[in-house]
């Protein structure tokens, strides 16, 4: 029976950061032909392991092995915005090459150059047209394009290549609904080895076999994210079968331990009384004592070594159960009474022509999704509402305590502590009440004391989290742009849960539809050109960005 070749394997691979920090350790892993979704929680080494494998970091130790060409697609795409969109692709020396021998110029040079690729711009210009680039030619720069426009293209550049190999880290972060639909298609058609880090439920339903990454190892699920899921499920559920059956086990080896206690107690009380009665020989009730010592201390340890083995058992059950806590706070402070007004918008105009015509408002505690294409204006109106940035006529007025969230996460001080951080928007609280409710946000301990610039993606959404939910007074208007960019599923579940316990107005910019729609969003609104309502379906079909 013949297999399909393994392209990319991965040896005792060790791998530590400068400082010291370990991220891999004697790590074994192959992936062979197919779309496999690599998941696993913020930190635990995903885009490092993708860095790995496509040469750009070397392993402290082991091997890893490919065959063949690898094309990478780092989770930030940095473009100099100078270059060209053919310098981007790869294929402007070929081009110059093909226009030189066009207009006359048959050097030998020219000849080598272009080699057999005389199609190059129209393979080229039907990548840009399969990705929703066609508009924008070959010889305009990236300075010109988006920045989702920007991740599309260093995309367009790798499927000219037809490497091998593909790596995709994040690749939908930034990305508009439009532009991710195109990106789907893309992930679909692809035949070749693809290996790609997401927490976009959407994408993952795309591929072959998920590789989950914890702890270290990597665990293979056949099928999409929600066969993985149901898979996990079911694992879940009996690992904690297990564990209850362990419990069990334990309690019934300590009640047969106590019970054997008793029983040799009642043997040693009736030997010693025969003994002082003296109704049998010396010799014949020293051997009995003797005897029942010895076969005391066998039933002791037998027993013991159950109730040692019971509770080893308990332990490596409780160990398969796995523990991706859940972000669970009460925030009775942010509760917006209903029909309350909270943000009034007055014929506000802002930059680049996004007109917000007439009185809008905000009442009560809506759940409101902000929607739209790329550079439609959604950061900029949130940045307005939160008074960072001036509207170029009229005015967007909060009535109660507001605080923004922005893509960035620069809320926080990277030279503080968690701690310190929280402790800036909530000056009043005592330290020892700054701990408690960070504990909700599963910083507890040692964790709350490490600077935030030193926290994962995860970490660092939670703590910015944190320090806005924590703060005095409390909002109760919070405003998240693209909130789960960057965050794995596991956080993304967390972030669902706090905002479930979250009883204020609600504002949320983001490309994400199952997550606005799994945080019970009340209105969507649409951002093209201007402010409309629109519905979850015509989201979900995203018709106004056709």
């Amino acid at each position: 029976m013949s297999h399909a070749p393994t392209h990319v394997t991965c040896s005792d691979v060790s791998f530590e950061w400068p400082d010291g920090t370990p991220v891999l350790d004697g790590f074994h892993w192959a992936v062979g032909p197919g779309r496999t979704g690599l998941i696993g929680l913020n930190g635990c080494g995903k885009s490092t392991l993708l860095k790995l494998v496509a040469g750009e970091l070397r392993p402290s130790g082991g091997q890893i092995a490919v065959a063949g060409s690898i094309g990478h697609l780092p989770q930030d795409v940095t473009l100099a915005t100078g270059a060209r969109v053919d310098e981007v692709l790869g294929i402007r020396d070929t081009r110059a090459a093909l226009h030189a021998i066009e207009a006359g110029e048959a050097t030998e040079a020219n000849f080598a150059a272009l080699g057999d690729d005389w199609d190059v711009e129209e393979r080229a210009l039907a990548t840009l047209d399969q990705l929703g680039l066609a508009g924008i030619g070959l010889d305009r720069t990236v300075g010109e394009l988006s920045g989702g426009e920007g991740v599309l293209l260093r995309l367009a550049a790798l499927l000219l290549a037809r490497p091998d190999v593909l790596l995709l880290d994040e690749p939908t972060n930034n990305l508009d609904l439009r532009a991710r639909r195109r990106l789907y298609a893309a992930v679909e058609s692809w035949t070749g080895v693809m290996v790609l880090v997401s927490h976009d439920r959407e994408l993952l339903e795309r591929v072959d076999q998920i590789a989950d990454l914890r702890d270290g190892e990597v665990r293979w699920y056949g099928g999409n994210f929600s066969d993985y899921e149901d898979m996990l499920a079911a694992e879940q559920e009996a690992a904690e079968r297990m564990v209850r059956v362990a419990e069990g086990d334990v309690q019934r080896q300590k009640r047969e331990l106590v019970e054997a206690q008793v029983k040799l107690a009642r043997r040693k009380r009736y030997g010693q009384k025969m003994y002082e009665n003296k109704r049998e020989p010396k010799i014949v009730m020293g051997a009995r004592k003797r005897a029942a010592q010895e076969s005391a201390g066998k039933h002791r340890i037998m027993h013991a070594e159950k109730l040692t083995q019971a509770r080893e058992r308990l332990d490596q059950a409780v160990e398969a159960v796995r523990d991706d806590a859940e972000i669970r706070i009460d925030l009775p402070a942010t509760q917006v009474p209903p029909g309350r007004r909270v943000l009034t918008m007055t014929d506000l105009r802002l930059a680049h022509g996004v007109e917000v015509a007439g009185v809008r408002e905000v009442r009560g505690p809506e759940r409101i999704a902000l929607v739209g294409g790329n550079g439609s204006g959604k950061t900029t109106l949130l940045r307005t509402i939160a008074g960072l940035v001036p509207p170029v006529s009229g005015e967007a007025v909060t009535h109660v305590p507001t605080r923004y969230l922005p893509q960035r996460l620069d809320v926080l001080d990277d030279g503080r502590t968690v701690a310190e951080n929280v402790a800036r928007f909530a000056p009043h609280a005592t330290n020892n009440v700054i701990r408690a409710r960070l504990a909700h946000f599963l910083f507890r301990g040692a964790r709350a004391d490490r600077a935030a610039g030193t926290l994962s993606g995860g970490e660092r959404f939670r703590a910015a989290l944190a320090a806005l939910l924590l703060a005095e007074p409390a909002p109760q208007l919070l405003m998240l742009d693209e909130p789960t960019n960057n965050l794995d599923l596991a956080s993304v579940r967390q972030l669902t849960g706090a905002l479930e316990s979250y009883e204020g107005a609600l504002l949320v910019a983001s490309h994400d539809v199952p997550f606005l729609e799994s945080i019970g969003i009340t209105r969507w609104l649409l951002l093209d050109g201007e402010l409309r309502s629109t519905t979850a379906e015509e989201v979900r079909q995203s018709r106004w960005e056709d």
